[in-house]
């Protein structure tokens, strides 16, 4: 609108001065023609034909071309005023006009025109014109005029634009300041509600108010809200899925940063290490060297080794396999390491015992037949001819074969109890009586090294569902045992007692020498001996305690074993008390 009014005033002001000076030139012009005749006459005859001529143009000046706030002079070719419109401007009548337009104009120059400020601050417009008669200079009009009303009236225009602007502006304000609301209220939501998104509260959503390019904006927005949501829940599943793993997994896992340093670690790898591993170099938790450890993370691919951590309470190391990964990240190389932790310890346990095991097992059988085939050459050479001593190699010889059959019984029982081909024959069997007739299997045995026995049955235990004849060989080994290892005058119990309704356990207690603490955690294995010369010297294939184990397990019952030295030695087997329905026994 400014630059409409510049432009609209600029050439309203240039038309409506352009229309004033046509205006007067025109009725200069007019004048000029009517006033051509009467200056001649006046020139040419003088008298009383002159003054008539200045009487009746100075009516002629006065009445037909008044212009308002306006002087129109007639002027004579010598510069003399003749007649002049305003009264109060009579006295110049025959006085001389000096101005220079009058004098441009009695020169013959037709475009006199300027406009003056007059001491009274008013804009005037001055024109001057010759009178021309049969194209001789007779005289000049000279008009000046004020330009006060129309100056007025551009500046009247002047207001109304400034009003009509000032208007505008208030309109364009107010129409503004709503239109910025209508934009900055939907954007200040949106601003609120990534502010919400940010903090984790995606339940809010941005009201939608068009379909203009902020209602777009704003259905965007909601629908990016939804979805990172929903992302969001995703990912926190599937986090708390992998955390659940973790947690849960029977391998240790551990994950370092780029430096090294342990960033996670699951509660197995915690109890492996018995550390709480955050924040320890991975080098420093392994005790493995730092070189070492980075060859290992340098490779492109996962690889292994095994850490051994010795325990001063236990006999064999605890022997871990660790397997590095190294997590490689797209232009960056290598930003961490996962380390899995396996517990090989039993691994190794089964193996060293499976070794034991094929050790002792050929070491059993090589001794009775280097001792059966000593002695058999020696009957070759020439002993068969002693009778005496021929007997006495054979009887040998027989002791030995007879002590290899126990042997390979005892390998083939526990061969099949491994590999559940000796089922169970349970029958319903007098608890009582079962105890007292293993009691008198041993008792000449017992006589001979003054052992007293005491066989002892809680009341409420009767009948009970089990296999008699492998629980009787779970006894006798026991009792075997207790025998053995129980020095001459001690002391034997078998007691049967019901520690719950639903179980009976049987004790053999004795008073014999013992074992010590660092062989109970291996008396059940297989060839261990505590005294390995004594007991092989008593017959025993160190097999005995390993079955009785089996059997009780094929029960559904344990076996345990309580031992001081020189104080005695408690075996308990603990048997679910099935009555012939399948349940507990009363």
């Amino acid at each position: 609108m400014q630059l409409i009014g510049v432009y609209f005033i600029s050439t309203m002001k240039t038309s409506l001065t352009s229309n004033f000076t046509t205006n007067m030139n025109n009725q200069a012009d007019v004048l000029a023609g009517f006033a051509a005749e009467k200056l001649n006459a006046r020139t040419e005859k003088p008298g009383e034909d002159a003054q008539a001529a200045e009487e009746d143009l100075s009516a002629l000046v006065r009445n037909l071309f008044s212009i308002n706030e306006a002087e129109i002079q007639l002027i004579d070719a010598s510069g003399k005023v003749l007649a002049t419109s305003l009264s109060i401007h009579q006295e110049y009548v025959g006085k001389k006009n000096t101005t220079l337009a009058v004098s441009r104009a009695l020169q013959g120059i037709r475009d006199n025109e300027e406009e003056i400020i007059d001491e009274d601050n008013i804009r005037k417009k001055i024109i001057a014109k010759p009178i021309l008669y049969e194209s001789k200079i007779v005289g000049a009009v000279y008009m000046v005029a004020s330009m006060k009303e129309l100056y007025a009236t551009v500046n009247r225009i002047n207001r109304i634009f400034m009003s009509g602007m000032l208007i505008a502006l208030g309109l364009t304000g107010v129409l503004g300041i709503l239109l910025a609301h209508t934009i900055t209220n939907p954007i200040k939501g949106l601003t609120r509600q990534a502010a919400a998104v940010a903090e984790g509260r995606f339940d809010r959503q941005v009201p939608v108010l068009g379909d203009d390019e902020i209602g777009q904006l704003s259905e965007v927005f909601n629908n990016m809200t939804m979805r990172l949501r929903d992302a969001l829940e995703t990912n926190e599943e599937e986090k708390e899925k992998l955390a659940s793993i973790l947690a849960n997994m029977s391998d240790g896992v551990v994950a370092t940063d780029e430096q090294g340093v342990v960033m996670i670690a699951n509660r197995r790898a915690r109890e492996m290490l018995q550390s709480d591993c955050q924040g320890r170099p991975l080098s420093k938790l392994f005790d493995m060297d730092e070189r070492h450890l980075q060859a290992m993370l340098g490779g492109s691919g996962e690889s292994s080794t095994v850490i051994h951590r010795q325990h001063p309470d236990e006999e064999l190391d605890e022997v871990m396999r660790v397997t590095f990964t190294p997590i490689h990240r797209r232009d960056k190389g290598i930003s961490g390491a996962i380390a899995v932790l396996q517990d090989v310890t039993e691994q190794e346990k089964l193996e060293q015992s499976r070794r034991e095991f094929v050790a002792n097992v050929s070491h059993e059988l090589r001794t009775p037949l280097t001792t059966i085939k000593s002695y058999t050459e020696a009957l070759d050479d020439g002993a068969m001819d002693d009778r005496e001593l021929a007997q006495r190699f054979v009887s040998v010889i027989r002791n030995e074969t007879e002590r290899m059959i126990r042997l390979v019984t005892d390998l083939l029982h526990l061969s099949r109890l491994d590999s559940n081909q000796a089922p169970l024959r349970r029958q319903s069997t007098s608890v009582p009586e079962m105890l007292e007739e293993v009691a008198d299997r041993f008792s000449f045995q017992m006589r001979k090294k003054s052992i007293r026995s005491t066989v002892r049955v809680e009341d409420g235990i009767l009948h009970v569902l089990l296999d008699r004849d492998q629980i009787d060989q779970v006894l006798d080994n026991l009792v075997s045992n207790a025998i053995k290892y129980t020095l001459d005058g001690g002391r034997i119990e078998i007691v049967a007692s019901k520690p719950d309704p639903g179980s009976i356990a049987i004790r053999v207690k004795d008073t014999g020498i013992g074992i010590s603490r660092k062989d109970l955690s291996r008396i059940f294995d297989r060839f261990y001996r505590v005294d390995k010369a004594r007991s092989r010297n008593m017959g025993g294939t160190g097999l005995g305690l390993s079955i009785a184990r089996e059997i009780v397990k094929a029960h559904g019952g344990t076996i345990a074993l309580d031992s001081e030295p020189n104080e005695g030695t408690t075996v308990t087997v603990t048997l679910p008390a099935l009555h012939e329905g399948g349940g507990a026994a009363s």
